[in-house]
């Protein structure tokens, strides 16, 4: 598994991208509410994107017939933007690859909506949490697979699992490139994070079973048991200052510590 290892200007040509994901986002918070329909946040996204020179990188990548995932309470991902209108208490992802001038950015947040329940309220948090850890895990000469133990051992904290069936991955030139980063506990991989690596850090956290099928789409993945998910993720560049997110509007530091392997 050979990872790509960018200069510092191809990097800053990444952040490009991770702005206009970023700043979408940021749009979106005030119009991801009850009576929305998911469609209309596609058509926005697509708009936004346009207006901001952007391609969406997800539109037709492996056949994939939208410019976003937009995943509903127990839609773990690639769910389908569509005539549904959001319900008070739903919990919705929303996941977008931003193109700009051949160079790609990929994010997801998870949004509530209106007065959501307080364990959704708590999957919600801890999935982002799990996300930081993850992120707090990048240090160069870690091995890439601290990054999954950091992550599973924080949704595990708060009594949630995480979804083994989809991982991280490499990004820049396309959408999907090495190396995989699982988001759960797997033996030391020997792969090293090193500088100029960029990679994302996307994982599930779910409430209940880990196990998902696959919808007659052949796109929508939801858990067995219809528990709810969430997720976040971010655009992340290895660098010597430490891990640097790509798709933020603002770099946060470092908030803590994450978990080595005993």
């Amino acid at each position: 598994m050979e990872a790509v290892c960018r200069s510092s200007d191809e990097i800053k040509k990444i952040r490009r991208a991770g702005k206009v994901v970023a700043q979408c986002h940021k749009e979106l918070q005030k119009r991801v509410r009850a009576g929305v329909k998911t469609n209309d946040i596609e058509k926005f996204i697509a708009g936004f994107f346009a207006k901001h020179g952007a391609v969406a990188a997800q539109k037709g990548y492996k056949g994939y017939p939208y410019v976003s995932c937009i995943s509903v309470n127990e839609v773990a991902c690639h769910g389908f933007p569509s005539s549904y209108e959001l319900q008070n208490g739903d919990i919705v992802t929303v996941d977008m690859v931003a193109d700009v001038g051949g160079w790609k950015a990929d994010s997801a947040y998870t949004y509530m909506i209106g007065e959501v329940s307080l364990e959704a309220r708590k999957l919600v948090r801890t999935a982002k949490a799990a996300m930081r850890a993850g992120i707090n895990a990048i240090e160069i000469g870690r091995d890439l697979a601290d990054i999954g133990y950091a992550i599973e051992r924080r949704a595990e904290l708060d009594g949630y699992k995480v979804v083994a069936s989809f991982a991280g991955h490499g990004i820049g030139r396309e959408i999907h490139e090495q190396p995989q980063v699982l988001h759960v506990r797997t033996e030391t991989t020997g792969i090293k994070l090193q500088e100029g690596m960029v990679i994302t850090i996307e994982p599930i956290v779910t409430a209940g079973s880990t196990e998902l099928y696959i919808a007659h789409d052949g796109w929508t993945a939801r858990t067995i048991d219809h528990s709810l998910t969430a997720q976040f993720e971010h655009t992340v560049a290895v660098t010597k200052q430490g891990p640097q997110l790509l798709t933020a509007l603002h770099t946060p530091r470092k908030t803590s510590h994450a978990a080595k392997r005993a």
